[in-house]
């Protein structure tokens, strides 16, 4: 799975952007040149949504109704899908896969499956269990066809629940109903992550250790309430507590990935380049999965990738990105950090481009 051709409009400072893309695709250029609009442009492509603000707004160039970004992509089969999506201020979704219409985000992520590493990407250490929560089901939504549906089926559940709770008179013969309806798709949903995390984690263990020497770092999985007891029953003991707060407290939007260096949080244990490779081990990783599970490749975008890496280390993910077989778009500000980190990629499979004031050159790999 691969871009092979992107053509961006209406993002940012982008102007007009037409590229012919290949397996290692590098941008370079000052900061504020417009490198990571460029990913974000991908990103929005493939997920409907920005990487750098929780609405598209301020995403669109200023006096612009809309971004529009299309791309040719090639699969496995070397077969042409073209897919294209346009997101107007009004919040307004247009997107086509092979000429077809899009009905909603979900379609463009089947489409398009990426994986992203920029600053944000130490949430999975530093911030709370969402961003875990996310980042695992991610992988589950990729791999498992029925996971999608359980998921919004809980959801639905849970804001129903929430709603009973916050009354003041409670309705026990309804709230009653959707406890089990909930129970039954929790134990799905958590059957689902369960599954998932026991094919991601040796895959993160053996990624890990072509990374970097790091001992005793752990990951475990929490389902998002006792282990030894049914959500039926939980729910049930917890009912007097959920009213008084007005929302449920233990279930599956409480699950996490608990990454432990020693019996300690990783976050407060490992140096900052120690942590950006422990979270590149688990981007790379649930690459893995997904090439093992799905028969298609992820695209990655890798954004200010020297940050926080010495050249050992920067070599040692590009090897391990080249040994995925993916297509690989990344940004630096000196084109130097990363000339000499792809020396196996063959010249016709790699590209570099000079980013000047929302500008694309392509030049020369010295």
């Amino acid at each position: 799975m691969s871009i092979r051709r992107l053509r961006v409009q209406g993002i940012r400072n982008l102007q007009d952007v037409d590229l012919e893309l290949a397996s290692v695709n590098v941008f370079f250029g000052a900061n504020g040149s417009g490198k990571t609009s460029l990913l974000e442009a991908v990103y929005v492509l493939g997920s409907g949504k920005s990487f750098r603000a929780p609405r598209l707004d301020p995403v669109i160039t200023h006096q612009s109704p809309e971004c529009v970004v299309h791309a040719a992509i090639t699969d496995s089969h070397g077969s042409s899908i073209p897919m294209g999506l346009a997101r107007q201020r009004n919040g307004e979704f247009q997107g086509r896969i092979q000429g077809r219409t899009v009905q909603n985000a979900a379609e463009l992520a089947r489409c398009l499956p990426l994986q992203l590493i920029n600053s944000d990407t130490f949430q999975l250490l530093e911030g709370g269990p969402k961003s875990r929560r996310q980042f695992l089901d991610w992988g589950v939504f990729h791999v498992e066809q029925g996971f999608h549906a359980v998921w919004l089926d809980v959801q639905r559940a849970l804001r129903q629940r929430n709603a009973l709770l916050r009354h003041a008179r409670l309705a026990p013969d309804q709230l009653e109903a959707w406890d089990i309806h909930l129970s039954a798709r929790a134990e799905e949903l958590d059957a689902f992550r369960r599954g998932y995390f026991d094919a991601f984690y040796p895959q993160f263990t053996a990624t890990l250790g072509e990374l970097a020497s790091l001992e005793d770092v752990d990951l475990s999985y929490q389902r998002g309430w006792d282990k030894e007891t049914p959500l039926k029953d939980v729910l049930r003991e917890s009912l007097s507590r959920d009213h008084e707060r007005g929302f449920t407290v233990q279930g599956p939007h409480r699950a996490d990935i608990r990454v432990r260096v020693k019996g300690q949080s990783a976050e407060q244990v490992l140096s900052r380049g120690q942590q950006k490779l422990v979270v590149c081990a688990m981007k790379v990783a649930q690459a893995r999965v997904f090439s093992a599970n799905r028969q298609r490749d992820c695209v990655f975008l890798v954004d200010d990738l020297p940050s926080e890496l010495d050249r050992r280390h920067r070599s040692a993910l590009a090897a391990l990105l080249s040994s995925l077989g993916c297509q690989v778009l990344v940004s630096c500000v000196d084109r130097a950090d990363l000339e000499a980190v792809w020396p196996s990629v063959p010249e016709d499979q790699r590209r570099m481009f000079h980013v000047e004031q929302g500008r694309f050159t392509h030049v020369s790999w010295h």
